[in-house]
This record gives structure tokens, C-alpha cells and sequence, in this order.
């Protein structure tokens, strides 16, 4: 079932159910008033909303109406937490090696993982607002999940099974105020702003056989005011799984029931893939060629971000952004 958040004037949202083919929606209400809600008792909410989404896709719900992704907040407006990982090591390759430093060898069978902000996620169609485009705005085109309730010390294969959800994630950077933070040795906090989210969630057997071993097979889309620059494979080259990625959240403590896990940048080896951040780019310009020569994003801009399933459709609709000036005084 693929499930959403429509904006209602509260600060979490109204939850719908959503059609295959994004074409149509119905208030889950008579169920559940919000995600959440369906998280902390998945086992006996989760199938009622199955079998209104059977309904609506059958095109016998009675009060269905058109899906408008501008409508829609993040799925999970506000999180319990948000931990994003870097499980795609070619992109960490790729920015260490442009700045010459070495790979330690305790990223290639230990994950790396930050936490961010869970509360105050943007929606699909929400502007990336920022005061100012010295900072080296940048997009980052992921995926993400949402989890049940996770044990501590979970092995990363049975972790797979704590997945409730997936959706696109693009978890913006402003880069030029990352080393400054980075090198306080205490993380991002600044340097990363609010995380967007696709206008649906998931569940994994909409992938069908795109999603086996707590990876997706399929293409990640970026297009950057309107020109597309990436088209990576996410499944390949995924090093550490989301079962991974979960476990290693969950080593010392409890992961509960609405956290959300990113993977991280999608990368490939292959250049002719593109990219799905510009700081990735901008890697590859200084190895080639000594310096960067893309730009950073600007008032105005527009990222969109999308991935196709093998029978062509949107699986999770589009994130649509475009970077826009916060007013004054904040």
C-alpha cells in the first residue's frame, strides 16, 4: 500500500491511502487520523489500511478523489528520529579523494551515521529556504525508511524485517559551513537544514522484486532545473544494506517505532551515471581537472527527484524544491 500525509492546518497532518498508479486517495480517518498512529500499532491497523487500499485500487472506494501532490506534507511530518547513513562508500571515495585524504579502513564494515533534526520535516513541494547561497547549497537525492519497533543488538538481517516504510529522501547540505562544523568533532547541526521527503510512503511489497536483501533495485532520478543529472542504480552499489543501517542504530539502545534511516547519497562508480549531489560533481571536476567547476544551487533553482518502477510509474511521486530566500528577520 502506498500511504501520505495531507496538509490539514495541524502540525501532523491528515494520513490518506494512496493508488498504485498516484491517481487517486482516500482519508484513512475511519481507521487512523495519522502516520504515527498506524506505526505504534502496525499489527492491527496496517492490514484495515490494506483493505482499503485493495478498495481503492479496485476503483470501489466511495469517496476517493484526486491525488495532488502539493497538498501533501512529509509523510511523517515530525519523527521520532531521523538517523541518515552513508551506505553508498563511492560517494565517500569520491569527496575524500578529491580532497586527498585516505579512505580509514573502518568505513568499509562500519556504517557512518548522523542525527538530524526530525521536527521540522519539509514536504515534497515545499521550498528549500535559506538566507543565504554563500553557504553552498546543495541537493542529496536518498532513500529512506521508516521502522517498527527495533531490540537493541539486532543482527542486520532479522532488522530487515523492522522496515514498515519507504520513501525518497533529499537530505540538503549547505556544504561551505560542513568543515567548520566537522571540525569542531562534534557533527553536522547547521550545515544540515530540513529534510524533504517523497509525497508517499511505501510498503515494501509495492517493490515487488526491486526490494530483496533491505536494498532497492531501481534507478534514482535527479534533475536539476530541468536537466537531468543523475540516473543512478541503487541497489548495486548500496555497501552497507538498511538492515545494516538499522542495526547499526541499534546496537547500544532501542530503535521504536516511527524512526526514520537514510542511506545516504546514492553513488555509482560509473561517472556516466551522474550524480545525486553536486558536491559528488564537484569531486569528480577537481580529480579530473585540479578544481570544481559546477556551482552550488541558487535562488530559484529546482531539484526534482523521482524513481520509476519496472512498469514505468512513479513508485513514491516527486520531490519538486526550488531553493528560495528566507525573509527577513527569519
Amino acid at each position: 500500500m502506498k500511504l501520505a500525509t495531507y496538509r490539514d492546518g495541524s502540525r501532523d497532518g491528515q494520513l490518506v491511502v494512496v493508488s498504485r498508479d498516484l491517481a487517486s486517495a482516500h482519508y484513512a480517518s475511519g481507521i487512523a487520523t495519522r502516520l504515527q498512529q498506524v506505526l505504534d500499532d502496525w499489527n492491527f491497523l496496517s492490514p484495515q489500511l490494506q483493505d482499503l487500499s485493495e478498495t481503492l485500487n479496485h476503483g470501489k472506494a466511495r469517496h476517493a478523489f484526486a491525488f495532488d501532490p502539493a497538498a501533501c506534507m512529509a509523510p511523517l511530518p515530525r519523527a521520532y528520529q531521523w538517523a541518515d547513513g552513508s551506505a553508498y562508500l563511492n560517494h565517500v571515495e569520491l569527496v575524500r579523494k578529491a580532497r586527498k585524504a585516505e579512505m580509514p579502513e573502518s568505513f568499509y564494515t562500519d556504517p557512518l551515521m548522523y542525527q538530524g533534526g526530525s521536527d521540522d520535516f519539509l514536504g515534497p513541494r515545499e521550498p528549500i529556504v535559506c538566507a543565504s547561497e554563500s553557504w553552498g547549497i546543495d541537493f542529496e537525492s536518498e532513500i529512506a525508511v521508516v521502522t517498527g519497533d527495533v531490540t537493541m543488538g539486532v543482527a542486520p538481517d532479522a532488522a530487515i524485517d523492522g522496515v514498515r516504510l519507504l520513501m525518497l529522501a533529499n537530505d540538503v547540505s549547505l556544504r561551505h559551513l560542513i568543515p567548520t562544523e566537522l571540525a569542531k568533532g562534534f557533527g553536522f547541526l547547521q550545515s544540515k537544514p530540513a529534510t524533504a521527503f517523497s509525497p508517499v510512503a511505501v510498503t515494501p511489497d509495492e517493490l515487488g522484486a526491486a526490494w530483496r536483501g533491505g536494498r532497492v533495485y531501481l534507478t534514482l532520478t535527479s534533475a536539476w532545473n530541468g536537466k537531468t543529472v543523475g540516473r543512478c542504480e541503487a541497489g548495486p552499489e548500496m555497501s552497507f544494506h538498511f538492515g545494516q543501517l538499522i542495526a547499526h542504530l541499534a546496537k547500544t539502545r532501542n530503535v521504536r517505532a516511527g524512526s526514520i534511516i537514510g542511506s545516504g547519497t546514492v553513488s555509482n562508480k560509473d561517472w556516466s551515471h551522474g550524480y545525486s549531489c553536486i558536491a559528488e560533481q564537484r569531486a569528480i571536476e577537481t580529480i579530473e581537472g585540479g578544481a570544481p567547476v559546477t556551482e552550488f544551487m541558487r535562488v530559484g533553482d529546482v531539484i526534482r527527484i523521482e524513481m520509476l518502477g519496472a512498469d514505468g510509474q512513479s513508485v513514491f511521486g516527486a520531490i519538486e524544491q526550488v531553493v528560495a530566500s528566507a525573509p527577513p528577520g527569519g
